[in-house]
């Protein structure tokens, strides 16, 4: 079965996946977005943590160990531990022959729990108030920005820190609703662009990892990352994250950040 443009990519076994263009990312046409891929990895976790009744992702960690080619990915997750209410993961996916991404992931069995009553912090302004905007940086006539649907609440696109929701507008998996964590991962890896403090023609600042911590599912089909990047000497850079969905905050993100000057 051939990925189209329709999903971000088509189930060819339980563990092989075929990517379509949607995946595509900004700074390379022949690579994928980070977004699509640790999602891909998410919904396992979510899906191997559910069959032991945990259905809260706490934490996700994803090594990018090199660029996702936009070619059949094979993934593999084992569980390291599953005690009574928490469960530890890990996994990798390999793009042909080599090890593109490589995972941890932590998941909690919910159980409700009465806590003293307190206000969650929220995002700064709601989608609903808000209009659709075109993501600026593309590597490519389809990629990430026809796979989302992006509003800015907070800040300017690409000019330092800026809040912007995001929701799919096509599925992760073709014939699949996406879960929550999906939806979170696929915006998160995000925060980086959205909040860039350097010229995108001039320099690069790719991240090499994410971490998605979360207090919660995420409720809803909007999620807002709202991001802002920090450099410091030697090419390093951070960028860190504050998640919501439209009843308030959901968790953080932050990625690491390599810093150097495009070549000519």
């Amino acid at each position: 079965m051939s990925a189209t443009n329709s999903s971000a990519y088509v189930a060819l076994d339980t563990d092989r996946f075929e990517p379509s263009e949607l995946t595509r990312g900004p700074w390379d046409a022949g690579h994928q977005h980070g977004g699509p891929p640790v999602a891909l990895a998410a919904r396992e976790v979510a899906r191997k943590a559910a069959a032991l009744g945990m259905t809260h992702v706490a934490r996700l960690t994803a090594n990018l160990l090199r660029p996702v080619p936009i070619a059949p990915l094979r993934l593999e997750l084992a569980i390291d531990y599953a005690g009574r209410n928490v469960a530890h993961f890990s996994g990798q996916i390999h793009g042909g022959e080599r090890e593109v991404v490589r995972f941890t992931a932590v998941a909690q069995r919910e159980q409700d729990i009465e806590l003293p009553a307190h206000e969650w912090p929220q995002a700064p302004r709601p989608p609903a108030e808000l209009e659709p905007i075109v993501f600026p940086h593309r590597a490519g006539t389809v990629g990430y920005h026809d796979l989302v649907e992006l509003r800015v609440a907070e800040g300017t696109l690409t000019r330092g820190p800026c809040a912007v929701w995001f929701r799919l507008r096509h599925p992760l998996l073709e014939g699949e609703a996406p879960g929550s964590i999906e939806r979170v991962a696929v915006a998160a890896d995000s925060g980086n662009g959205i909040s860039a403090v350097l010229d995108f023609k001039r320099y690069l600042f790719v991240n090499s990892d994410l971490t998605i911590n979360l207090l919660r599912p995420a409720q809803g089909e909007w999620i807002c990352i709202d991001a802002r990047t920090l450099l410091g000497p030697g090419g390093g850079g951070l960028a860190e994250a504050r998640i919501f969905d439209t009843s308030g905050l959901i968790g953080r993100s932050t990625q690491s950040l390599n810093v150097r000057p495009r070549q000519a």
